[in-house]
């Protein structure tokens, strides 16, 4: 199978270049990159006004599978990813039973292989059950397949449980990815500390909750040697607290989602239960300080932290409802409108955060690439398509968003792995 993408805006997320070039993909890989291929292909793609870029990679969905298929299942998310432009996606442990065995690794990555062809990375738990009180195999996690671990939508309480988690972690050389909440201080409150939770009358996750993590976390990642991942940083102070690590040569990465650079709390007094994520949509202080980390690269990834539910789940009131919203079939074309179009960052810096940068964290050399030789993962966009969010469009089987009618500029056109076009616009 041979193709030929004719005429595309090349973005080269790791020389930062954006250049008019066409590009040959023969047996998944690309053999030529230049301009005026005059080769022959089964399938010719005329790109003209569009991006081509790496297939995008998203280091933190839930794909709900096994045991919460109602939500999602791996054949929906995938169609999702796919969708959205991504091509590889890493999925996190909380999961029923939660991904903490071998045997789990293995569904997930069998049931994967008969999906679309996004490629499926499963995540390991940090502790058994996601319950804080014993470390899992990570040994035989990562043999079965797992390329990191995590608690994700639980905080790691015990920082000596952690600590001995980190020990072994940089041990296999596997990147440990951290929900920053102290559990003591959050519990099941549903909105951020502040002026919405006082108008509400509710209790709220206060931001230092998720900056003492931050900071601990840290310290344990310059203790250990270990590489420490913060998953959705969402404030301005712990961006500033991941900035400092960083610069003492901390092994240190974070990501953040749309939602924390778009949404702010005030949100919820509109939107309700829609809007209620974990860690909680902050302040205009806080958009300002997860734009400045992201433009400096303090922020190294944008995932979308991509989280199903049902309709009548998010129809209880907020205070019962569960946390989560979803955003990989929505992701890049909210990342181009707000970062993007606005001038605040380069197309390039912008997709290095969705591409390279996420799988060099994730240990995937051959992802986030696009080169002689690379693979031929290929996201293909109109950067100047505008569009409104549709839930009743989407493949995913949740509708949870708080963006339903807004409107936005840039669209996928075509999503390709290892040569194959998976998805494409047919609008």
């Amino acid at each position: 199978m041979s193709l030929l993408i004719q005429n595309g805006r090349v973005v080269d997320p790791v020389s930062g270049t954006v250049s008019i070039l066409d590009l040959y993909v023969e047996n998944g890989r690309v053999l030529q990159l230049e301009r005026d291929i005059r080769a022959e292909a089964d399938q010719v793609i005329d790109a003209t006004g569009m991006v081509v870029c790496p297939g995008l990679v998203d280091m933190h969905v839930h794909l709900r599978d096994p045991g919460l298929t109602y939500k999602e299942d791996i054949f929906t998310g995938t169609a999702a990813a796919a969708r959205g432009g991504v091509t590889a996606v890493a999925c996190m442990a909380n999961t029923k039973p939660t991904v903490d065995t071998p045997e789990q690794i293995q569904y997930i990555r069998e049931k994967a292989s008969q999906a679309c062809g996004v490629h499926v990375y499963p995540i390991g738990a940090v502790s058994v059950g996601l319950q804080g009180g014993e470390l899992t195999d990570a040994d035989a996690l990562k043999k079965a397949g797992a390329i990191a671990l995590s608690d994700d939508g639980c905080n790691v309480d015990n920082a000596n449980l952690m600590r001995d988690a980190l020990i072994h972690a940089k041990r296999l050389e596997l990147p440990v990815l951290c929900h920053c909440e102290d559990t003591s201080m959050v519990a099941n409150r549903a909105v951020n500390e502040g002026s919405v939770s006082r108008q509400l009358w509710m209790e709220g996750r206060p931001a230092i909750a998720e900056e003492i993590m931050v900071m601990r976390d840290a310290m344990l990642a310059e203790e250990t040697g270990a590489h420490v991942h913060i998953c959705h940083i969402s404030t301005a102070k712990a961006v500033d607290i991941v900035r400092r690590m960083k610069k003492r040569g901390v092994a240190l990465t974070c990501e953040t989602c749309p939602q924390y650079f778009t949404l702010t709390e005030d949100e919820v007094l509109t939107q309700g239960s829609m809007a209620r994520v974990n860690p909680p949509l902050r302040t205009a202080k806080d958009i300002k300080g997860i734009i400045a980390g992201l433009k400096d690269g303090t922020i190294d990834a944008i995932a979308t932290d991509h989280a199903p539910h049902s309709a009548e789940e998010k129809a209880r009131p907020l205070a019962k409802a569960p946390s989560g919203m979803i955003g990989l079939e929505t992701s890049l074309a909210i990342t181009l409108t707000e970062l993007y179009h606005t001038g605040r960052m380069k197309l390039p810096d912008l997709i290095r955060r969705m591409t390279y940068n996420p799988a060099s964290i994730l240990r995937l050399p051959t992802k986030g690439r696009l080169s002689l030789g690379s693979d031929a993962d290929i996201t293909i966009f109109d950067p100047e398509e505008e569009w409104t969010i549709d839930p009743e469009q989407f493949v995913s089987k949740a509708r949870n968003t708080p963006f339903a009618g807004r409107k936005v500029k840039g669209r996928v056109k075509y999503t390709i792995v290892g040569g194959n076009i998976i998805y494409q616009d047919e609008i």
